[in-house]
């Protein structure tokens, strides 16, 4: 097995400090005492020498050995142990989810120093970011006894945490979970009966407890996801000192045996099997039509979550990427086609594999263009105080959120596939870290809630906002921006191609709300391919963003040519062969063909 952390933070320093106003995050309130936009070099550059010396060394083990489930319980590497603690206690960890902790950064810089460590072993990253996003559920919504027993131990990472929805029998059906919680004499305590699966990090021996929030029904709430309540329930019940008490009667039926990611433990929870298993209640009993604040509570992580996967897959696409481009430098093969008598060269020389490369070149950095504009919009919204940007950020969140979800997740892979062809035969072989990226990326898209509901809460709920008017001013900012450089001295070719997407998608709008009324089958048919093209559309505008900044950076003689150019070659690149996917799919969508619907079962 081969691991090979190859990684720059170039980009991440060009998006904090050139293209997006980072000094506007770091002179919020929050942040103004203790950090400034001179800091995030430091930051960057530290945060990813960790991930090199401290994270990456451990990716091989997480493959090879892997979570191990023996007689009820879950190890993990011995090597995560250590670099899961100098995470933790260093500050690159949980910490940061804690709006009120000490030293905690924006989400513009702990969201780059969570690429890295994802990056460097996709499968050690869960470990770390759940403790920080359980806990800040718990002090979102838990009382203040609540609070202090159980958040600082897990913003400190001594203690883990979890997120209990998936049930064997209901899968994305949440509505249809049949985890129950029956009341007892004391009304903040349940016991809790059920099963759940597919629960990330649900056992280990990294920490001495795990704290799970889990979705549970009161015996009598109402039917549906509005009956649903969150509990939390530790493993290992804490008593009222904070000192641990017993086993709760929580047990670990097994783990998966997965295509990748093998060192995070994917397990099987049985809650209750001994009619001992107590779960406190986050928030307020059921009201008197039976409808709890689970799925309300819930969220609060959830969109959060979203948005963390699709960064994820970039960040393991980020990695394949890197190491095919330094493979076509060295690999020698071939000669010139317009010099077939001349010396044999790079393969990086060779005109298809230039494509590939900047086919992921430049699709990996429009998702991380819209990751981070999502991550921004996160920072105003959780620290800003100006009505105007609380509005914007809020309304724009709710568009962005699916399409770094889906988008991002699904194009990890595809951009993988292209990285391994670059390798051609030794990238289908375990001894070249691509084939693992492969094998590590595709969870994703299946993660936090498929592609595919993605495509549905974008087309059947993000268009209908606010009457429309969410969506409607979202795609204003766009046009406005591909208006105002129609005209442009060097780019006039692309905002051309920009302007004739956005005519294209505004007629899709007028007829996919058509299929609303007259064939609803339509828009299930057609959103995965929505969803894409809103996402190629909105990454072509970012990339232009970022191209005029480069432009100008150039102009002013800056030292860094190859990466400004870079920037200009990339963003053309996408503008001029992937945004027209936009108009050749609403062609498509406009067509109507039914063909799939129409097709006998019995014919597949």
């Amino acid at each position: 097995m081969a691991s090979n952390f190859l990684y720059s933070n170039r980009d991440h320093k060009f998006i904090i400090k050139e293209w997006l106003d980072g000094k506007k995050i770091l002179g919020l309130k929050r942040f103004q005492d203790y950090l400034s936009i001179e800091d995030v070099d430091g930051i960057l550059d530290q945060s990813l020498k960790v991930c090199r010396d401290v994270v990456a060394p451990t990716n091989d083990d997480g493959d090879t050995i892997g979570a191990i489930f023996k007689e009820g319980k879950v190890t993990v590497p011995p090597s995560f142990h250590k670099a899961f603690k100098f995470i933790q206690e260093n500050g690159w960890g949980a910490s940061n989810s804690d709006v009120e902790g000490e030293g905690a950064l924006p989400e513009i810089l702990n969201e780059a120093v969570r690429e890295f460590i994802i990056g460097a072993n996709p499968a050690m990253s869960p470990y770390i970011g759940l403790c920080g996003g359980i806990a800040s559920v718990i002090k979102a919504f838990g009382s203040p006894e609540q609070i202090a027993l159980y958040t600082p131990k897990m913003f400190e990472g001594i203690w883990e945490g979890t997120m209990c929805l998936t049930e064997p029998g209901g899968g994305s059906d949440v509505g249809d979970m049949t985890t129950k919680a029956y009341a007892t004499d004391n009304p903040l305590i349940y016991k809790v009966k059920g099963t759940k699966c597919f629960i990330t990090g649900g056992d280990h021996d990294l920490t001495e407890n795990i704290i799970h929030l889990v979705l549970a029904r009161v015996d009598g709430a109402a039917l549906g996801t509005k009956g649903l309540s969150l509990f939390i329930v530790p493993k290992i019940w804490v008593n009222e000192d904070g000192s641990l008490g017993e086993p709760n009667d929580v047990s670990t039926v097994g783990i998966e045996h997965k295509l990748g990611l093998k060192g995070s433990s994917t397990a099987v929870l049985g809650f209750g099997e001994e009619g001992q298993c107590r779960g406190l209640l986050l928030g307020s009993a059921p009201d008197e039509k039976g409808f709890g604040q689970g799925m309300a509570q819930m969220f609060k992580m959830i969109n959060g979550s979203r948005m963390d996967t699709g960064h994820s897959a970039l960040a393991v696409a980020t990695v394949a990427y890197n190491n095919a481009v330094h493979y076509a430098k060295e690999r020698i093969q071939g000669r010139p086609i317009n010099n077939p008598k001349g010396n044999r060269v790079p393969i990086i020389q060779h005109e298809d594999v230039r494509r590939m490369l900047l086919t992921q070149k430049a699709t990996l950095e429009a998702m991380r263009a819209m990751i981070f504009k999502g991550y921004y919009y996160l920072d105003l919204i959780e620290f800003g105080d100006d009505p105007a940007d609380l509005r914007e950020a809020k309304r724009s969140i709710e568009v962005i959120t699916p399409l770094v979800k889906a988008y991002c997740s699904d194009q990890g892979w595809l951009m993988i596939t292209e990285a391994i062809q670059v390798f051609a035969g030794y990238g289908f072989t375990e001894e070249y870290p691509v084939a693992r990226q492969a094998r590590d990326v595709k969870i994703y898209s299946i993660w936090e809630g498929t592609n595919f509901i993605q495509s549905m809460d974008l087309v059947g709920r993000k268009w209908s906002l606010d009457k429309g008017n969410v969506f409607k001013e979202w795609m204003m900012e766009m046009a406005t921006f591909v208006q105002a450089n129609q005209n442009h001295d060097t780019f006039a070719r692309e905002f051309g191609v920009l302007g004739k997407a956005l005519l294209a998608y505004q007629e899709l709008l007028g007829t996919v709300l058509g299929y609303f009324k007259e064939n609803i089958r339509l828009v299930p048919l057609y959103s995965t391919r929505i969803l894409r093209i809103t996402a190629e559309l909105y990454g072509g505008c970012l990339l232009m963003q970022q191209a005029l900044v480069a432009q100008e950076k150039l102009a002013q003689g800056n030292d860094d040519q190859d990466f400004y150019n870079g920037k200009l070659q990339t963003a053309k690149f996408y503008v001029l062969n992937i945004v027209p996917n936009v108009v050749a799919t609403v062609r498509i969508i406009k067509e109507a063909d039914t063909s799939a619907i129409d097709i006998p079962e019995g014919a597949f």
